[in-house]
């Protein structure tokens, strides 16, 4: 099956590419618990002061856990890309980025980098939505290929 050659042109930038399906579930769930969690530590009427604090603090840290794990996202514009991982970003120049892979199984898209290493990006994960993911990653190869060190050689 041949794709379309309008499928492999590139999007408009800047674009942002993120998994808005699992992010959408994370935050949800995230606010759900905290308010579960508070909710309960102020229905609770034998808890001391101390304890209601204890269980609102729980409540956030691990609401927070579930924001951090919302964050990731890849951004492109006219300079390169900016991976932000869940603890890390990365800003990298169109010439870095080789190739962008999406293989079946992989939990993310990876970006072969000219320094030989390889980068996941978490921001396109094919998880709950893989038909956006597979998009995602066509775009951003589409993108990488026009603009990157293949560009340069032609």
């Amino acid at each position: 099956m041949t794709e379309p050659a309008a499928q492999s042109a590139p999007p408009a930038l800047p674009v942002t590419f993120r998994p808005t399906r699992t992010r959408a579930v994370l935050l949800g769930v995230g606010l759900a618990m905290f308010v579960t969690i508070t909710a309960i530590a102020f229905l609770l009427e034998t808890l001391s002061a101390g304890e209601r604090a204890s269980f609102v603090f729980t409540a956030v840290l691990l609401s927070s856990v579930l924001v951090l794990l919302s964050r990731p996202k890849v951004v492109a514009d006219e300079a390169g890309v900016t991976v932000v991982n869940l603890t890390t970003t990365r800003r990298l120049e169109w010439a870095q980025i080789l190739r962008v892979n999406l293989r079946p199984g992989d939990p993310w898209v990876f970006l072969d980098l000219s320094d030989g290493t390889s980068l996941p990006a978490l921001g396109i994960q094919p998880g709950i939505a893989k038909a956006q993911a597979i998009g995602d990653a066509r775009a951003l190869r589409a993108l990488a290929d026009a603009r990157g060190t293949g560009a340069n050689e032609h």
